[in-house]
């Protein structure tokens, strides 16, 4: 069960947004991922519990902070309800995408694990709902991934396997690259790894699923 810490930063002028200390784990019926994030002071900002399922689908997603908490899952697509912090400003939203992504790098390890791709120069399209900052306000957004490059290092331990994936932002146009070893995210567009107390988790490759996003 990796435990750690990543370092958050603006990913324009790198300016320190805090940190996420996480733990995660495969289970027998998918993969959780828990952690509390922390401004750059120190003081709690918010926290993240999700989990897949086998296939990588959300089955249970549970986000705080500023005072906003979103519940979500997926069902016809993917349904959420956020919350503020009395609890009586709820709002629902159903929208037919793949998953759920936002700043955690608990959601690029889920993307990946959702797309279950194999080396190649073809990309392949994802609808995702993103939860941006502050508030945790949805948006939809389309990506495409393609993983460029996957290579195997020696360790200590036991052989590490690095997936350099390319990920484009479809209505931008802006590309960038997400380094995972396992169930763990090296490097991202302001994320980078501080912290890991064990080896990361393998989340073994799977043919492709019918209703997968390809």
């Amino acid at each position: 069960m990796p435990r750690g810490r990543y370092s958050l930063h603006d990913t324009h002028d790198h300016t320190p947004l805090g940190e996420e200390h996480f733990h995660c784990a495969p289970g027998p019926s998918g993969w959780r991922y828990v952690s509390q994030v922390t401004g750059p002071a120190g003081d709690h900002r918010g926290s993240v519990d999700l989990a897949l399922d086998d296939l990588g689908r959300p089955i249970r997603l549970e986000l705080h902070a500023a005072g906003w908490q979103v519940r979500g899952a997926a069902l016809d697509g993917v349904t959420w309800v956020r919350t503020d912090a009395t609890g009586r400003d709820a709002a629902e939203g159903t929208v037919r995408a793949h998953g759920f992504t936002g700043t955690s790098p608990a959601f690029l390890v889920a993307t990946a694990r959702l797309l279950r791709l194999t080396p190649s120069a073809s990309a392949t399209r994802v609808r995702l709902v993103a939860f941006t900052d502050p508030v945790l306000a949805p948006r939809t957004v389309d990506q495409s991934w393609a993983l460029v490059n996957s290579e195997t290092h020696a360790t200590d331990n036991a052989p590490l396997t690095v997936d350099e994936y390319r990920v484009t932002a479809l209505d931008t146009g802006e590309q960038y690259a997400v380094h995972l070893a396992g169930d763990v995210v090296l490097s991202a567009p302001g994320i980078e790894l501080e912290d890991l107390d064990s080896p990361p988790s393998v989340l073994p490759r799977r043919p492709t699923d019918p209703d997968s996003p390809h």
